[in-house]
């Protein structure tokens, strides 16, 4: 019997790449008449101005393009690809040369040590930053630098990757499903919907609250049951392989690296390195070059002071970076999705279909008509940011006809949007943190669909209780 296989992130994502590119050729082109939105500072769509134009159906040349465009295309207010490319293999330099130190190693034995017996309350707390990181500002490509720390931290205490990866990508992504006043979300929808982003904000502080709760009960959950049986783990068979690339070596074999003082400025070093990037990009603002050239210096320093000769860290760098490649053609292959869409343009025509749909329907089918409107729109339009400049305009002038508050649209919305980027395989960040992770697609979709579920639930009841007390 041959056992079925599930294909990698790069075969999945190109494939994702053709099968848009055919649909160019089955669904009809069209356009909304844009406007001049100041608040914004952009174009945004028209209500009721779509339109048909002619086809650009995207032949076998546009999809070999795809990943090359998907490198230089940000039409989705997102960073470019090759920008969170560069950062990834600087984030790979970076924690190589870490690695090669010895103090990774150290620190991690010696934080499992203090931790004898509590290790699980590693998960609700680290849980609860990112969640707080995806609440206030969106907290997406940043979290790629965080897989290569937890994960050996999560191995070495007795869980999985899996673990490692769940709780970066879920519990930043609980935030950013539960978005308060995360700009890139809620406040771009708020103002795109012609409401003060504050308006609702109980509801979503509800999404947040509930849904780390959940989720984290839910990691907890799988991580103990790993840890009493390693082989109830969903990447069991690659127990002895993540412990040689994570850890560096078979946790029976080589001796662990001393503490020394010099280890113990490295890890001081490597720590703050995070903390300034939280700074930088939630108070000063900063982005995709800045994080980058703040990994380069600390990568740099952490060579001089481990005391590494020219040859030896310039050959690290590039090793490091070398390990990291792959997710770089993982964001690229991510956003050639997206640039076969707007290049056919099937994008406006998706969203009329779903306009038309919930014309003249009552209040809570509305409301949960938007909700999943904007969960099958984000699964094309991965940006959150992009897709509320795009369906904002269209979606609150219709909720003023079906008498619900514009502030419940917003809600659904960010709700919505922030579902799908858990498990969808058209996002750089999740495909990236899969293979950071050396997590397959599968296996995140197995773990991950009951979690889904029960999150919809959640949020519908929510919605819905919005329109009964609103």
């Amino acid at each position: 019997m041959v056992r079925f296989k599930f294909p990698t992130a790069y075969t999945i994502l190109f494939s994702l790449i053709i099968l848009m590119a055919g649909l160019t050729w089955i669904i009809p082109a069209g356009q909304y008449e844009m406007a001049l939105n100041e608040e914004l500072g952009r174009d945004v769509p028209v209500a009721g101005t779509y339109h048909l134009i002619e086809p650009n159906r995207q032949g076998p040349i546009d999809v070999l393009m795809a990943p090359i465009n998907g490198f230089y295309d940000n039409e989705t207010g997102e960073a470019r690809a090759v920008d969170v490319a560069v950062f990834v293999l600087i984030i790979g330099a970076f924690i190589a040369v870490t690695t090669k130190s010895g103090a990774l190693d150290a620190g991690i034995t010696r934080s499992i040590a203090g931790l004898k017996g509590r290790e699980k309350w590693i998960i609700p707390i680290l849980m609860g930053l990112f969640a707080i990181g995806g609440t206030t500002y969106g907290m997406a490509e940043e979290t790629l630098a965080f897989y290569a720390v937890l994960i050996p931290v999560m191995i070495a205490a007795g869980y999985d990757a899996l673990t490692g990866v769940a709780i970066v990508m879920v519990g930043a992504g609980i935030g950013v499903l539960g978005s308060t006043i995360n700009p890139f979300s809620t406040v771009i929808a708020a103002d795109a919907a012609g409401v003060n982003f504050i308006e609702g904000i109980w509801l979503r502080i509800i999404i947040l609250v509930a849904g780390w709760a959940l989720c984290t009960a839910y990691v907890m959950r799988y991580a103990a049951k790993v840890k009493r049986d390693p082989s109830a783990s969903l990447v069991a068979d690659l127990k002895e392989s993540n412990e040689k690339h994570f850890l560096g070596h078979d946790q029976a074999e080589k001796e662990i690296p001393q503490l020394t003082g010099q280890r113990k400025l490295i890890l001081l070093i490597f720590c703050l390195t995070f903390i300034v990037l939280i700074y930088g990009v939630a108070i000063v603002g900063w982005w995709m070059a800045e994080m980058g050239a703040l990994f380069l210096g600390a990568t740099i320093l952490i060579g001089l002071i481990a005391r590494m000769n020219e040859e030896e860290l310039t050959g690290t760098i590039i090793d490091g970076a070398r390990d990291l490649l792959g997710v770089a053609i993982i964001i690229a292959l991510a956003r050639g999705i997206v640039v076969i869409m707007d290049q056919g343009n099937i994008t406006p025509t998706i969203l009329h279909a779903a306009e038309v749909s919930i014309k003249d329907v009552s209040e809570y089918a509305f409301i949960n008509g938007v909700y999943w409107i904007e969960m099958l729109m984000s699964l094309v339009v991965p940006s959150s940011s992009g897709l509320a400049v795009l369906s904002m305009p269209i979606m609150a002038p219709l909720s003023d006809f079906a008498g619900v508050d514009r502030s419940l649209v917003v809600t659904a919305f960010q709700s919505a949007c922030g579902l799908p980027n858990l498990i969808t395989p058209t996002s750089g960040v999740v495909m990236g943190g899969l293979v950071l992770g050396r997590v397959s697609y599968g296996r995140w979709f197995k773990f991950m669909w009951p979690l889904i579920l029960m999150l919809i639930v959640l949020v519908t009841i929510v919605l819905n209780v919005g329109i009964l007390i609103g």
